[in-house]
């Protein structure tokens, strides 16, 4: 397999279509090749001309460890470029940092999920670019958690920095250049969008989307595995609930906690009443004392997923279900329980957090009504998911 960047480097006809224009990177420390070498130096050493570099959140170094850390701009002396960045005084590219550059190529490592906020940045740069006349090329990387859908689709009214365009579920399918194609087709931008895909991926052989042969290298400080990413559709949601979701230990996003909680309780009512929604994953009853977040220096009862064993299939884990299933078991266990919280998230005010998260209030609806039917909310979910997967279909350039 070779990336949408290694194929650039190699290619003298793609590099020649840049020659002498003024190229940016956006990218972070995953956008590395085989060898580890970083985008940003394999560029400044191809003969291109490298004129500015940005970051989204957590920064270009990665650097900064929780949501709403912003990143100031800074100037890399060895390359002697500036970096903007995206997440700090700004999220959309400014008139000033669209004057320099020609060509913007987009090298990010995305997790797969729709609140993972590269997906919106990419959108961001899309439209500043379209505005602006300028170019963008995404050099295509692969999905880690592959080709299946699952979750909410996003309501009109619910778009934001976690939830770009409505009817985005939470695991969305797609590669980040098949979702640039998507933007472009369906808001119909008008900008030149160049996708320079991967040769070999194939979403359904070994790592089910993520290569076996490639080092994992966090595209965000809190993404440090795999298992994480497997994890992290329904995981994600703990950010909108009291609940610790592990930030602060070293499983963040792969665990669920807090000190007050009846895990064995929470467990046996999961098994009771949503048994279709836990399968596919090994769950386990464990305790955590996280050294910052949620519950710092407190000793916490909750349970970690395990998606990274073998004989793990991505269509049997449903992680979003399993975290719903989750919720709703801890309603009936802790009737009273003071689950979501409720404070500006990601720029978003006059919504809790987990409406923001999931997209409209349908789950909070569902976990908090204790007449709510589980059938009836996994079909709603199910009709999301088909509307999706027909949706996406003219956009891909790897096997569905």
């Amino acid at each position: 397999m070779r990336l949408g960047v290694e194929r650039l480097v190699v290619d003298a006809e793609l590099r020649a279509r840049l020659a002498g224009r003024r190229v940016a990177v956006l990218g972070h420390p995953a956008s590395v090749d085989a060898g580890l070498t970083h985008t940003l130096d394999l560029l400044a050493g191809s003969g291109l001309t490298l004129s500015a570099a940005f970051g989204p959140q957590h920064g270009m170094r990665g650097d900064k460890q929780d949501n709403m850390v912003e990143t100031p701009d800074a100037f890399d002396a060895r390359l002697g470029v500036p970096v903007f960045s995206l997440y700090g005084a700004v999220r959309r590219p400014t008139p000033e940092m669209l004057a320099t550059f020609d060509v913007l190529l987009v090298d990010l490592q995305d997790l797969g999920t729709r609140i993972y906020t590269f997906l919106t940045t990419l959108l961001y740069v899309l439209e500043a670019a379209a505005q602006a006349g300028k170019e963008v090329w995404v050099l295509d990387r692969p999905n880690p958690i592959g080709r299946p859908v699952e979750g909410a689709a996003l309501r009109p009214g619910y778009e934001s920095f976690v939830g770009a365009m409505a009817g985005l579920p939470m695991r969305h399918g797609l590669t980040l250049g098949e979702a640039a194609r998507l933007f472009v087709g369906e808001l119909r931008l008008d900008v030149a969008l160049e996708v320079v895909p991967m040769d070999g991926w194939d979403p359904s052989g070994p790592g089910f989307g993520q290569p076996l042969d490639r080092v994992w290298v966090n595209p965000s400080p809190n993404a440090a595995r795999l298992n994480m990413a497997r994890c992290y559709p329904g995981t994600v949601l703990l950010e909108g609930t009291t609940l610790s979701e592990g930030r602060g230990t070293t499983t963040p996003l792969e665990v669920v906690g807090a000190p007050d909680l009846d895990v064995d309780g929470i467990l046996a009512e999961m098994a009771r009443a949503t048994p279709s929604w836990i399968t596919g994953c090994i769950q386990r009853p464990c305790w955590f004392e996280p050294t910052f977040h949620k519950h710092v220096g407190r000793l916490c009862a909750g349970v970690q997923v395990h998606a990274d064993f073998v004989g793990y299939r991505p269509e049997s884990f449903r992680p979003y279900r399993w975290m719903a299933a989750f919720f709703k078991a801890l309603r009936a266990a802790h009737p009273a329980y003071d689950l979501w919280r409720n404070h500006p998230y990601e720029y978003t005010e006059g919504l809790l957090p987990i409406d923001v998260i999931d997209g409209g209030p349908g789950l909070r609806t569902f976990v908090d009504d204790p007449r709510a039917d589980v059938a009836a909310f996994d079909a709603a979910l199910a009709a999301d998911e088909a509307a999706w997967i027909e949706r996406r279909a003219p956009y891909l350039l790897y096997p569905a």
